[in-house]
């Protein structure tokens, strides 16, 4: 039986269904598991959250009955103790609240990050050790990551591409689930449909848990036989969520077709075209671009333009032509941390997107190709009617090895606040 109870009522035996209120005030990423260590009791009543669900089925009931005017000072939306709750938790919502400015929407997405690279090592870190994955478990960052995209889809999409080598397998899930969630709302998908796609993006790489350490972090390139070994991951991670039984179907197959072609070249099935669901052609896209745009351990990243330019070049091969056109729409054909050049001969990097336009985005200028000197940098709107300049061609970073593109457009808080 599920019941609400005050956080401050809760003791050691009790099974958490839920946590209230929102996912980055929970001290623990998962909310389904039996309170067993006295320090979790701690970190869970000296946390914000001031309410939970527990289920009597799994473990202890509440002690004694909280008298009524405790419950009434809990507030007036609490349930009594006793009240029953439906059987599965109300999802948080992913329909767009009230759109926010992109440099505080970083900020909350900055935070954002870091607790899903905590929740992502610690599932990888789980299924290791052979424990059976609960995908149920991971909808409350889903929830979170949808919200964001929702506000602002630029941010957190933006943000996830700027990993280390060192935690590239986890923060590569939680990009590809920010990419799966725009791509999805460009594409028109209902709430259920987008927040599926996002938890596919998530458990899309399951398999690489299974992977040897010594071939999934090598920092050169892999012989033919680590490749061999590299590509069993979407098997591995297909049966690894199907022994967890809570995976939906969708997000079975996108974990076993995501390195799938158009033309048949993919892999595990070599499906063709049609064969091939939409769900998994778009986990193909989304899996390639964060894998080309982030840097790895034999090869720097390559600028977001630039991989867009490229991906376009492998369309129809490689993707879904819809699709792409839809991912490409979703983060616009200069993407946030692109560099480009202005036809004043100046360059900048991509700020962040114009809706109503995908060539006029807001850029920051920096530097001077005809006197060759940096200059201050100056935020400027393409889209403002005043102004006159435009883009004139992408840049690729590999000539300028500018080393400071990320502090301009994500400002070099957020960047500390990522640990880059």
């Amino acid at each position: 039986m599920l019941k609400k109870i005050a956080v401050r009522d809760v003791r050691l035996g009790m099974h958490i269904h839920s946590l209230c209120g929102a996912w980055l005030d929970h001290p623990f990423w998962k909310t389904k598991f039996v309170l067993e260590d006295p320090v979790d009791l701690g970190k869970l009543q000296g946390s914000g959250v001031t309410e939970c669900w527990i289920d009597t089925g799994k473990g202890l009931d509440v002690a004694v009955a909280p008298p009524a005017a405790e419950r009434q000072a809990a507030g007036d939306g609490a349930a009594a103790p006793g009240a029953a709750r439906p059987a599965s938790a109300p999802a948080a919502p992913v329909a767009p609240p009230e759109s926010t400015e992109f440099a505080e929407e970083v900020r909350r997405a900055s935070a954002l990050i870091g607790k899903s690279r905590q929740a992502v090592t610690e599932l990888f870190s789980q299924a290791r050790l052979g424990r059976a994955i609960d995908a149920e478990e991971c909808l409350p960052l889903v929830d979170e990551i949808a919200s964001s995209v929702w506000r602002n889809p630029g941010a957190m999409v933006s943000l996830a591409r700027l990993k280390t080598h060192d935690d590239y397998t986890y923060m590569h899930s939680v990009a590809v689930c920010a990419l799966m969630i725009a791509l999805s709302r460009q594409l028109g998908a209902d709430e259920q449909e987008t927040r599926l796609a996002g938890l596919a993006g998530l458990l899309h790489d399951m398999g690489k848990a299974a992977m040897p350490l010594d071939v999934l972090n090598k920092p050169g390139r892999l012989t033919d036989d680590e490749f061999r070994v590299i590509k069993s991951h979407p098997e591995r991670g297909f049966e690894m969520l199907r022994e967890g039984g809570t995976a939906p179907v969708a997000v079975l197959d996108v974990c076993l077709h995501h390195h799938e072609k158009m033309d048949g070249s993919g892999y595990p099935r070599g499906l063709v075209g049609e064969q091939i669901s939409r769900m998994a052609r778009m986990g193909a896209v989304c899996d390639v671009y964060d894998a080309i745009t982030s840097n790895r351990p034999y090869k720097a990243g390559w600028d977001p333009a630039e991989a867009i330019r490229k991906m376009a070049e492998w369309r129809g091969g490689h993707f879904d032509d819809a699709v792409f056109q839809a991912f490409v729409k979703s983060l616009g054909i200069y993407p946030t941390g692109s560099l480009v050049r202005l036809q004043s001969g100046r360059l900048a990097v991509v700020v962040s997107q114009n809706e109503r336009s995908l060539v006029t985005p807001v850029v920051r200028v920096f530097f001077s190709t005809r006197s060759q000197l940096h200059l201050p940098p100056e935020l400027l709107d393409l889209a403002h009617p005043g102004c006159s300049d435009r883009i004139a061609a992408r840049e690729s970073n590999a000539q300028w090895k500018f080393t400071h593109l990320d502090e301009l457009w994500a400002g070099p808080e957020t960047l500390k606040r990522l640990g880059k």
